[in-house]
């Protein structure tokens, strides 16, 4: 039985600046033509909206910053895609892809 604490599950919201930890790398798979991240015995396949949010992913630019950016990139609503962008970053912060700073 093991003594570590469970982990706490972070809530991302639009103030939340999130990174990827050291330990996941996102690469370019020439190969596939495609963006993969590499996890620790894990591999995602991320859409190509999501590897652009990740691309944004700093640890400065806040997850509103982020819905901004990809408002004005993709002339979509901020109100629309902020619900998505939050449900997919909430998604990828449980499984360890990124973390807030």
């Amino acid at each position: 039985m093991s003594d570590a604490a469970p982990r706490q599950r972070v809530i991302i919201d639009a103030n939340s600046k999130l990174i990827m930890p050291r330990h996941i790398k996102m690469r370019h798979d020439t190969e596939r033509g495609r963006w993969i991240i590499l996890a620790p015995e894990r591999l995602f396949d991320p859409d190509d909206v999501a590897v652009e949010v990740l691309k944004l992913c700093d640890g400065d630019r806040s997850v509103k910053d982020i819905v901004t950016m990809m408002a004005k990139e993709y002339n979509a609503p901020e109100g629309e895609i902020s619900i998505d962008i939050i449900t997919m970053l909430q998604d990828l912060s449980d499984k360890g892809v990124v973390v807030a700073q």
